[in-house]
């Protein structure tokens, strides 16, 4: 199957939760486990992504966000084609890590 990279590409989601009470550091926490659970990397502290091969697929991540937050804060999506997500840049200080490339999409995907 070949793949149309301008098609196929990245969910990214940022997000801004409050961690002032226990309450809502539990809150922050379980949202951050159930992005990981549904098979997001962290890019950054507060930002995940995820790759989608369909349109079907960003849409379906889109309602589980949307069922993953809690009360309080806010999370905004953005899909990025794969084409786009490799033309990122990524820039370190002194000691780049060994991996200095935008992640890549998985070579086999995973059927339900």
């Amino acid at each position: 199957m070949e793949i149309n990279e301008y098609k196929m590409g990245w969910l990214v989601v940022f997000f801004d939760l409050p961690t002032e009470t226990a309450a809502d550091r539990r809150a922050h926490a379980r949202f951050r486990k159930d992005l990981l659970e549904d098979g997001y990397l962290m890019i950054q502290y507060s930002v995940y992504a995820r790759s989608c091969v369909t349109a079907d697929r960003v849409k379906t991540h889109q309602r589980r966000v949307k069922s993953f937050l809690p009360k309080k804060g806010h999370v905004r999506c953005l899909f990025v084609t794969n084409i786009q997500w490799q033309k990122t840049f990524l820039f370190y200080g002194d000691r780049p890590p060994e991996e200095t490339q935008p992640e890549q999409a998985p070579e086999q995907l995973l059927l339900w």
